[in-house]
């Protein structure tokens, strides 16, 4: 089960998400000629910003892709890609989202092109030069739309560093190389404050269960969440999202438990964890440690990661955290 989606989780092995490096997951990327190199310094400095066309990039599928120029027409087929793009100000060429894309909220007024199912007539009739897309989630989607010739980029980080790299890249491709480093400079500041500050606390044990019945393990970006943020993942000895039995849970015994707020009450994720036999056991129970924290921030492979492991942090370790 996927959890980079408004309340929709999707199911894990619908696609196939291989750990790939960081370079392979936010990819690489070649650029045409460079300029004269005879500018005035003021000149340069601007120009280094500035990403040369034709510019050559493999994204996290191994696909080559080639630009002429800066894409005016971009299509989102998932809620962290459309964040990217809103974060590195190109949110005014984005002319189609998917039907969990609520944030920010002029996103709401975006066409929409789907929902867990892509609609690839919409998307096509929207002629975009640019298709952003994960890779874990919308592989159908994807295939079907290279298959039309429209240029898709696709990744699947595992890492926040892979996150990163993929929205720095994206800022390249878009020509919004400043804004996107802006957006990496506040990512990278965040988990160094958040790695320092937890340096030499103890590392409690933690469950997250971030849909009702499901966790994650180790190889995805919420474990190494879960670690940064100075906890010690109980699911983490398996790898992938996948179903608890909720008997291992309770021989961990996390001494605290930590799940997402799904925008409905009672949180069905907090009904499961309070009635669930034996759990009454578990010391973060015993002891009210169960925290709530906001979803999408936590769940979205986009700019607001950086809120997600703050809200980590600030759950694990509130002392550290105000």
């Amino acid at each position: 089960m996927r959890p980079d989606r408004q309340n929709a989780p999707e199911v894990a092995g619908t696609e196939q998400n291989e750990t790939q490096s960081e370079t392979q997951n936010a990819g690489e990327s070649t650029n045409g000629q460079a300029g004269e190199g005879q500018e005035a310094p003021a000149e340069e400095e601007e120009s280094a910003q500035a990403t040369v066309y034709p510019l050559t990039v493999t994204d996290g599928t191994g696909t080559e892709l080639t630009f002429e120029q800066a894409p005016e027409k971009i299509v989102t087929l998932a809620p962290s890609e459309t964040e990217i793009l809103y974060a590195i100000g190109a949110g005014d060429r984005v002319v189609g989202v998917d039907e969990f894309s609520n944030y920010p909220e002029e996103a709401l007024d975006k066409p929409k092109i789907g929902d867990m199912t892509t609609n690839i007539e919409a998307v096509a009739a929207l002629n975009p030069d640019l298709v952003v897309a994960s890779s874990g989630m919308n592989g159908q989607a994807i295939e079907q739309l290279r298959k039309l010739d429209l240029k898709v980029y696709a990744t699947d980080p595992k890492t926040y560093d892979e996150v990163i790299a993929k929205i720095e890249q994206i800022g390249e491709i878009v020509d919004a190389q400043e804004q996107a480093g802006e957006v990496a400079a506040h990512m990278r500041e965040v988990k160094e404050q958040v790695a320092e500050a937890v340096k030499d606390a103890p590392r409690p044990k933690v469950y997250l269960e971030f849909s009702p019945g499901w966790s994650v393990g180790k190889g995805e970006f919420l474990d190494e969440l879960l670690t940064i943020a100075g906890g010690v993942n109980v699911a983490g000895d398996q790898p992938g999202w996948f179903e608890i039995t909720p008997e291992s849970v309770v021989q961990q015994n996390p001494e605290i438990i930590i799940y997402p707020d799904l925008n409905v009450e009672p949180n069905p994720i907090l009904e499961g964890i309070e009635s669930r036999p034996g759990w009454d056991a578990i010391d973060a129970v015993k002891h009210d440690r169960l925290y709530e924290v906001p979803q999408d921030p936590l769940v979205r492979v986009g700019p607001r990661l950086a809120d997600g492991l703050l809200e980590l942090a600030k759950a694990i370790h509130p002392d550290l955290f105000s």
